[in-house]
């Protein structure tokens, strides 16, 4: 058991254990903190038991495929996984609702880079962490790349310049409201795109959780927003920190900024001249990607670890997986995994990546979004084969209005491989990237980009 006792004796109760880390962790955390650990879950021990094994040693009782309101009435603490809505009758019988990122934040003493955005967030932390570790080996990353940050809490209960970065969904935002407890030395906001609006009233509830990542930053503080994304005057006016945009290109730069310059290059202006950033040439493909790497060079610049080896460091950056991911190259055709594609948009960066014949494997299920950003790639695949599901019915509905082909919907992944490998000649390239969900066929987009790892690994 740690040093700090504040919860020995506690009834702590882990509502969601889930599978990807977050339950685990902070059940891990108030069992050695001396807590009496109940973890509820309405999925049962068959789905639930890769985390429940790596619970076995420990005291913990289980309540799986139901709720049980004593649980969360008689609790001193409930710690809610971050799909769990706010409105949930088990949470308002809870007398103190916590995360495992507010228990992390509580006894943190190192300082915080946190980022939020619709798209390129795992992108965009993992690049950064790739490069400040040249200076800070005690660095850590944690948060929405499914890594919760109470797995390394014990490193970071003492004061360290070392930084944690932090990846946080809205939901991960919105279990933070109010509690002022998340203050980074630099925030960043990817970007703005119709998403999760299955779980939102609007898109100004939506972004009203994102804004919570500068809520309570202070004045010496940076916030970095894209300033081509049309949200960005409202973030600019809203923040109590410094407001620092970047852009695609310099003729939209203005003030203090950075930009992409004509070669590709990242570059960086205050008052006491121009810097760049980021190098030309990068390791991984896409302009998105480009845009990507130049939020996290602006971010490491304004926390103070700006220089050649950083730079040359996120050049170097190959990427993570399921984002434009090469598995392998069979036959001369290329297989790239995509799946963290989960809106039309984000498929649409990945089509206009590549300029080399096009079979696109896409489609799933739909959480209440436009799919009107299809019409603007579907004539750039030389075939698109959809997987099965509500959005893929959307996705047909147009392809059918605009006369353009497709194979499909198929009812597994395998028999949509089978379909792409029998389509491809040599040159080609098969991009699995979906633009939807992956509820119903797979448990989420990242068991969805490991079946298809596997698949086009069995070819």
């Amino acid at each position: 058991m740690s040093s700090m006792t504040e919860y020995e004796g506690m009834k702590v109760t882990i509502m969601g254990l889930g599978l990807h880390g977050g339950g685990l962790a902070s059940a891990r955390f108030f069992i050695e903190e001396g807590a009496e650990v109940t973890v509820t879950d309405l999925r049962d021990e068959k789905i639930l038991g890769p985390s429940i094994r790596k619970l076995a040693s420990f005291p913990v009782r289980f309540v799986l495929g139901r709720h049980e309101m004593s649980d969360f009435s008689k609790a001193d603490i409930v710690v809610k996984n971050p799909a769990v809505p706010a409105s949930s009758p088990y949470l308002k019988a809870a007398a103190r609702v916590e995360s495992d990122i507010s228990i992390f934040l509580r006894h943190n003493n190192r300082p915080i880079i946190a980022v939020t955005g619709s798209k390129g967030k795992s992108t965009v932390v993992s690049a950064m962490f790739h490069a400040i570790q040249l200076r800070y080996p005690e660095a850590r990353l944690g948060g929405n790349i499914t890594v919760s940050p109470l797995t390394f809490i014990d490193e970071c209960r003492a004061e360290s310049a070392a930084p944690v970065i932090l990846e946080l969904s809205s939901w991960q935002l919105a279990d933070l409201r109010g509690k002022r407890l998340l203050k980074p030395a630099v925030s960043l906001i990817t970007n703005i795109m119709h998403d999760h609006q299955n779980s939102y009233d609007s898109m100004e509830a939506y972004v009203a959780d994102k804004k919570i990542i500068y809520a309570d930053q202070t004045k010496e503080a940076y916030t970095v927003i894209n300033g081509d994304d049309p949200w960005s005057a409202e973030f600019a006016s809203e923040t109590p920190a410094k407001s620092i945009p970047f852009f695609r290109d310099e003729g939209s730069a203005r003030g203090i900024s950075a930009w992409l310059a004509e070669d590709g290059s990242g570059w960086y202006r205050d008052a006491s001249g121009e810097e760049e950033i980021l190098p030309a040439h990068i390791a991984i493909c896409g302009e998105h990607n480009r845009l990507n790497l130049l939020s996290a060079a602006l971010v490491l610049k304004l926390f103070g670890t700006a220089g050649s080896d950083v730079k040359q460091r996120l050049a170097d950056f190959r990427g993570i997986p399921h984002r434009l991911e090469l598995l392998t190259e069979k036959r001369q055709v290329r297989w790239y995994n995509d799946s963290a594609s989960t809106i039309p948009e984000a498929t649409a960066v990945a089509v206009k990546s590549f300029s080399a014949p096009l079979i696109l494997i896409t489609g799933g299920t739909d959480k209440n979004i436009d799919f009107s950003p299809l019409e603007s790639y579907a004539a750039v695949p030389k075939k698109m084969i959809l997987l099965e599901g509500s959005a893929s019915d959307k996705m047909a509905d147009i392809l059918e209005s605009r006369n353009l082909p497709f194979s499909g919907p198929f009812a597994s992944l395998k028999e949509a491989v089978q379909c792409a490998e029998k389509e491809a000649s040599p040159g080609d390239i098969v991009l699995f990237s979906p633009g939807a969900t992956s509820f119903g066929m797979f448990l989420n987009e990242f068991d969805r980009g490991d079946q298809f790892r596997a698949l086009v690994g069995s070819l």
